[in-house]
């Protein structure tokens, strides 16, 4: 029908010119009513929740002064909740830049949120700013429980170098074998707009051009497989987004594919740039820590104490 076909992410847009039909009509006044009631009963459930947040815990006790300063995290958590599903954070920056927060789309949600500091460039190599990342995720599956959550509720996300890193941890394997961790033990993988090529800052330390692409050990499509965790991939608009990050992103999902990996999502959230993509991508990623708990919570008979904040998508209108 005209008018429904611009999808936007997990958004539609409707033309001005369409007319609805009255079964759509009350399709959309029941939509209204949902969410209206959805929002009521989370504000109900949540007046007994309070979050705390631990700072500055350290996930590495040894290295040089420079690691040991940068390689901390922070934790914000439910305080009464039980089995709640954690995301693991990671900042963007280039590698070379940024600093953990936790995300204002995060809290008072029903999740815990592991906001991770890592090494970064030049003082470092792009190998350390993989294994503090691959260290951080794995402290995570090691003490979430004592905090109350789920070890098989671990999501993984970040925003453009945050979002490289979530790759490279979750489908290479090794780094987290490292440390004892089956990358396979991840939840979902969620990246906003990351790399799937090398890093544009490793093939600079190499004397290569921004522009020139490159897939080597140092690339998240060099490690496709079928038996990855899920992978929610977000983008920003192709038309906004940096040298080409959406269509290295389309590859990744399509090569993925190939692979026979069954749960691979790609979102182009149109109208967005590369800086301004996350806040809208961040209900995705909530919709799909949802999903996910929600069939964990059935297939275990594990009931999740804290309800996750979410709007329902708006019904595809036919």
């Amino acid at each position: 029908m005209k008018g429904i076909n611009q999808k936007v992410g997990s958004f539609f847009l409707l033309d001005k010119s369409f007319i609805f039909a009255p079964n759509q009509c009350f399709m959309i006044r029941s939509y209204i009513l949902f969410v209206f009631l959805s929002i009521s009963a989370f504000l109900s459930a949540q007046e007994n929740v309070s979050y705390t947040v631990v700072k500055d815990i350290p996930y590495r006790t040894t290295g040089d002064p420079y690691g040991l300063e940068r390689c901390k995290l922070d934790i914000y958590y439910p305080e009464n909740g039980k089995e709640f599903g954690t995301v693991v954070w990671f900042h963007g920056g280039g590698l070379s830049g940024g600093s953990k927060f936790i995300p204002q789309e995060l809290k008072n949600c029903g999740l815990a949120v592991v906001a991770v500091n890592y090494r970064l460039l030049p003082k470092c190599t792009i190998k350390d700013c993989i294994d503090d990342a691959a260290a951080a995720v794995a402290w995570t599956f090691k003490t979430i429980e004592d905090y109350g959550g789920n070890q098989q509720r671990i999501f993984v996300s970040g925003h453009s170098a945050g979002g490289y890193l979530t790759n490279m941890v979750g489908l290479d394997k090794k780094w987290l074998q490292a440390y004892g961790v089956d990358a396979d033990s991840i939840a979902a993988l969620i990246p906003f707009s990351g790399h799937a090529i090398s890093h544009f800052a490793y093939r600079e330390s190499l004397g290569m051009k921004e522009t020139q692409p490159s897939i080597d050990e140092y690339a998240p499509l060099y490690y496709v497989r079928p038996d990855a965790p899920p992978l929610i991939i977000v983008s920003g608009d192709r038309e906004m987004e940096m040298l080409g990050r959406y269509e290295e992103n389309a590859y990744f999902w399509r090569m993925m594919k190939v692979a026979g990996h069954k749960e691979t999502y790609l979102y182009e959230l149109d109208g967005y740039d590369h800086g301004s993509m996350a806040a809208p991508a961040f209900h995705i990623l909530k919709n799909h820590v949802r999903r996910i708990c929600n069939n964990y919570s059935y297939r275990t008979a594990v009931p999740a104490a804290v309800t996750i904040s979410m709007l329902p998508l708006p019904p595809t209108v036919s």
